[in-house]
């Protein structure tokens, strides 16, 4: 059985919102490209999660980014006070495991006992920073209220954090070069796509209906534009540059 949040000690809204301005302001800056690696890395895990779950991101001083949880706990959230733009700050909504993770600079396991904030006080919590060089650029916090998937959800807040930063220094590098992402058609994607299942070249011409050997052009090209030898590398290149 799901339990809802306990909202009655909410704060009022401008108390822990940034104002709809402010939250455009943000969006346009390098913000964006860690929203858009989180989306990207949550994307390719959470089909395989057991149970209920909660991603948070947030930037480097708390504010809520971007949020992804499991279909059965939608009334949850949606009930809940928890909206892009909130502040995760002690000061604003108690303490939680975001929180702590800012006070301390370290990964921050919290279990619903230690929560301020009413609005986690169910939940099991993990927060991770995330650092680029020596700056913290955001918090990634991944929490459930299921006790039974605490030990999963906390070894997979340890896994994510990785492909995320990887990608977005990836991005980062390119967009300071002035360069774009590699361009693939349409064709080059979905035999890039197939690759990555581990599809064989004969496989790919059966299913897209084309020979093994336009099969192989389209590696050849593909290969060439993400700087790679192989479709291990391919493959690895174009997860980190959010081509699929």
């Amino acid at each position: 059985m799901i339990t809802t949040i306990d909202t009655s000690g909410q704060l009022e809204k401008e108390d822990y919102l940034l104002s709809n301005t402010q939250q455009i302001t943000r969006k346009d800056t390098s913000d964006q490209l860690l929203i858009e690696v989180f989306q990207h890395c949550i994307f390719n895990i959470k089909d395989h999660l057991t149970g209920p779950y909660l991603f948070l991101l947030t930037d480097k001083e708390g504010v809520l980014l971007a949020m992804d949880y499991s279909r059965n706990l939608e009334s949850v959230v949606s009930k809940s006070p928890i909206r892009i733009g909130m502040f995760f700050t002690e000061k604003c909504c108690g303490v939680n495991a975001i929180s702590e993770a800012i006070a301390q600079g370290c990964p921050v396991y919290l279990p619903p006992e230690d929560h301020e904030s009413p609005f986690f006080n169910n939940w099991h919590c993990f927060s991770v920073p995330l650092v680029v060089g020596h700056e913290i650029i955001g918090y990634l916090d991944v929490s459930t209220i299921n006790a039974a998937m605490k030990s999963e959800l906390i070894a997979i807040a340890k896994l994510i954090p990785a492909d995320m930063l990887i990608s977005y220094q990836v991005q980062l590098a390119s967009q300071a070069a002035g360069q774009l992402p590699a361009q693939l058609s349409e064709r080059q994607l979905k035999v890039l796509k197939l690759i990555s299942q581990g599809l064989t070249g004969k496989a790919i011409a059966s299913k897209l209906k084309i020979k093994e050997c336009t099969v192989n052009h389209h590696k050849k090209i593909i290969f060439d534009k993400l700087g790679v030898q192989s479709s291990s590398e391919a493959v690895s290149v174009a997860t980190r540059m959010l081509l699929f």
